[in-house]
């Protein structure tokens, strides 16, 4: 078991906290403060403690030098202040002396948080590839690291595994602790049957997920953009419904090898164009000439209903289809409803299943709703993150 923040004394000492503050901004305004809010507990707990707080997050990624200024955390700063009620400086540099400096003139209790740490990257990526340089020189800042931010703690990057594996003492603040404890509480038990669902865009993005999926869980429903890809690797037609071409053998392999029932629609909500008011529905796993596939159709939510019905466990990343829009909504609407009255114990992970969870109500009534999609992929497979596994023990 992990240190926790709350197993160390905090007064007095110089404390570097990794949030994760990778929030949507648009025009230098924040479209959603939800993971500034989810990091607000700890940070109150280390102002409580008379701890000099030093934040560090990631923005985007930085390739250029015109991504600096379109992924400065200072409208962050300054909505953190707000949400806090209390003071926030900003430092504009991510490892010079005047950084240090900043750090060195902390008052017991007061806030600094730091320009966006993947400014660094411009520096051959020493921020994603771990940089020692870089390691030694924000562990410099820090007699004590918490890390925070669970949706980065698959990644071993310079700020999280980079300061952990050097500092003196470190621990995972409350909000990695209330992740790790919905997913140690999941599989306790080794709950059968492990209903996965499975949707978004791309398969390309979900391919050790799924090769790790298809050996772990009972069942895979299947949904998405990406469920065309399987149905044309079944030999189903998809008219003008999105396909990667590329994965087809992948597909074809993973449902031929997987020890977990994998399950692709029956049949599809499908229209000719993003102008249409109404969808219409195959009549069979096919999509019509002329028409792309939105949605699971009606026969394949009924479907989906059933094995979730029987489940024990379930977890949700990727919306089942164009659910922005009235005419490829139904499928994750219906799902999401039977998954959250289903009486399994549930997880959802993913801004856009969030999102979806959020606009049918039913956000609320999940068990544990996870801040990181990736992460929570591969703790929920590999019960082990880099990131956390770097974290002292108690």
């Amino acid at each position: 078991m992990k240190k926790t923040i709350k197993d160390i004394n905090l007064n007095d000492k110089k404390v570097v906290i990794r949030v994760d503050f990778n929030v949507p901004i648009k025009d230098g305004i924040i479209q959603s403060n939800e993971r500034i809010i989810a990091a607000l507990p700890t940070i109150k707990y280390a102002i409580e403690n008379n701890a000099k707080i030093i934040l560090l997050s990631h923005l985007g990624r930085i390739k250029t030098e015109e991504d600096k200024a379109k992924k400065s955390l200072k409208p962050v700063a300054i909505e953190l202040a707000r949400l806090l009620g209390h003071k926030v400086y900003f430092a504009p540099q991510t490892s010079d002396q005047t950084l240090v400096e900043a750090v060195d003139n902390l008052k017991n209790g007061e806030v600094l948080l730091v320009e966006n740490t993947r400014y660094e990257d411009l520096n051959e990526k020493a921020e994603s590839k771990n940089a020692s340089w870089l390691g030694e020189k924000w562990v410099s800042l820090a007699d004590i690291f918490i890390n925070d931010a669970f949706a980065t703690a698959h990644r071993s990057h310079a700020s999280n595994v980079g300061i952990s594996s050097r500092v003196n003492e470190s621990a995972v603040g409350l909000l990695v602790e209330k992740e790790l404890n919905a997913f140690d509480t999941a599989f306790a038990g080794d709950i059968h049957p492990f209903v996965a669902i499975v949707g978004g865009a791309k398969v390309k993005d979900k391919i050790s997920y799924l090769t790790k999926l298809s050996q772990k869980a009972d069942k895979i429903l299947i949904g998405g953009a990406m469920a065309y890809t399987f149905l044309k690797a079944k030999g189903f037609e998809i008219a003008k419904s999105l396909v990667e071409d590329e994965h087809i053998e992948f597909a074809k392999e993973l449902m031929a090898t997987s020890k977990a029932e994998f399950i692709i629609p029956l049949d599809n909500a499908m229209v000719e164009n993003f102008d249409a008011t109404q969808p219409s529905y195959s009549k069979d796993q096919n999509v019509e000439k002329g028409k792309m596939g939105i949605d699971i159709g009606p026969k394949t939510i009924d479907l989906y209903k059933k094995h979730l019905a029987t489940a024990k466990l379930v977890y949700w990343n990727g919306p089942l289809g164009v659910f922005e829009l009235p005419f490829g909504e139904a499928g994750t609407r219906e799902i999401g409803l039977a998954m959250v009255s289903s009486g399994a114990y549930t997880i959802i992970g993913g801004g856009d299943t969030i999102a979806a969870s959020e606009k049918f109500n039913f956000k609320d009534k999940i068990n544990h709703v996870s801040t990181g999609g990736g992460a929570s992929q591969e703790y929920l497979l590999e019960r082990s993150l880099p990131a956390i596994e770097a974290i002292q023990d108690k």
